[in-house]
């Protein structure tokens, strides 16, 4: 079990973004949060499986919606938490 803490730029918001992350998250049952950041950005905490969370993030990167358009993603490793078995889009 791992955790990722990710800030993406780009498109990212009013484009559907967080829901897609939101989804993706479901089908891979990965849990964590998702929320649009003050700047523009987009801040995810991932956690579960190394495995899923690197396909996950693959996911990501290849932008979950069409109308995103990703220009960075800063990853960096995280602290285990209890989300409550549970992915969350939050403000």
């Amino acid at each position: 079990m791992i955790n990722k803490q990710l800030r993406i730029t780009g498109r990212v918001q009013g484009v559907g973004f967080r829901w897609s992350v939101y989804q993706l998250a479901n089908q891979l049952h990965i849990n964590g949060i998702v929320k649009n950041q003050k700047d523009g950005s987009v801040y995810c905490e991932l956690q579960g499986p190394v495995d899923d969370i690197r396909q996950m993030i693959n996911k990501i990167k290849q932008g979950p919606t069409p109308y995103a358009r990703i220009k960075t993603i800063d990853i960096k490793t995280g602290k285990v938490k209890n989300y409550q078995n549970s992915f969350r889009i939050t403000r």
